[in-house]
C-alpha cells in the first residue's frame, strides 16, 4: 500500500512536470514560428533585390548557409552596391565631361579638376557662385542623368515594394 501511494506521488508528479514541459514546449513553438515569418520578409527582400542587381543568391539548401545567410548577404550584397555606386558615379562624370566636350571648346585638364575659382573673389563669393551654378544645373543635370540612366541603373521591379510604392525611388 505504501509502495502503491508512493508511486501514484511520482506518477502525478511526473503528469505536472509533462503539462508544464507541454506549455513551455507550445510557448517556445510560437516564439519560433515568429520568428520564422519574421525571417522569411528579409529574405525575400534581401533575395529580390540581388536578383534585381543580377546579383548570385545564397544557396539556402546547404547547411553551413542557413545560420549567417542574411548578414553574409547583406555584407555581400553592400559592399557590391557600394561598388557598383562608384562604378556609376564614374561613368556618369565620364559621360558628362563627354557631353561638355561635344559641344564646347574647354580644357579638359581643368575642367577635370571640378569647379574652378575667380582669384579675384573672396572665398565667400566663389562659394555663392558655386551654388548658383550648381541650382542652375539642376533641371538640365537631372535631364541628361535621366538619358544615361539605362546604362547604370538595373530595371525596375514592383517585387519588395509596398502598395504604396515603399522602397522605390521618386522621380
Amino acid at each position: 500500500m505504501v509502495l502503491s501511494n508512493l508511486l501514484s506521488l511520482i506518477l502525478a508528479g511526473l503528469k505536472d512536470v509533462l503539462l508544464a514541459a507541454q506549455v513551455e514546449a507550445r510557448s517556445v513553438k510560437t516564439q519560433l514560428e515568429g520568428e520564422v515569418a519574421l525571417n522569411g520578409r528579409p529574405r525575400t527582400a534581401i533575395s529580390d533585390l540581388s536578383a534585381s542587381w543580377e546579383l548570385e543568391p545564397v544557396d539556402e539548401s546547404r547547411e553551413e548557409a542557413r545560420g549567417d545567410a542574411i548578414v553574409n548577404q547583406l555584407c555581400y550584397l553592400g559592399a557590391t552596391l557600394r561598388d557598383r555606386v562608384r562604378d556609376t558615379l564614374h561613368v556618369g562624370v565620364k559621360r558628362a565631361m563627354a557631353v561638355v566636350c561635344s559641344g564646347f571648346s574647354y580644357d579638359m585638364e581643368v575642367v577635370s579638376h571640378g569647379f574652378v575659382t575667380d582669384i579675384s573673389k573672396t572665398d565667400a563669393e566663389n562659394e555663392e557662385r558655386l551654388y548658383a551654378l550648381i541650382n542652375d544645373a539642376e533641371v538640365p543635370g537631372e535631364r541628361l542623368a535621366k538619358l544615361f540612366e539605362p546604362e547604370v541603373l538595373p530595371p525596375e521591379t514592383s517585387s519588395g515594394a509596398g502598395e504604396d510604392g515603399e522602397g522605390r525611388d521618386a522621380d
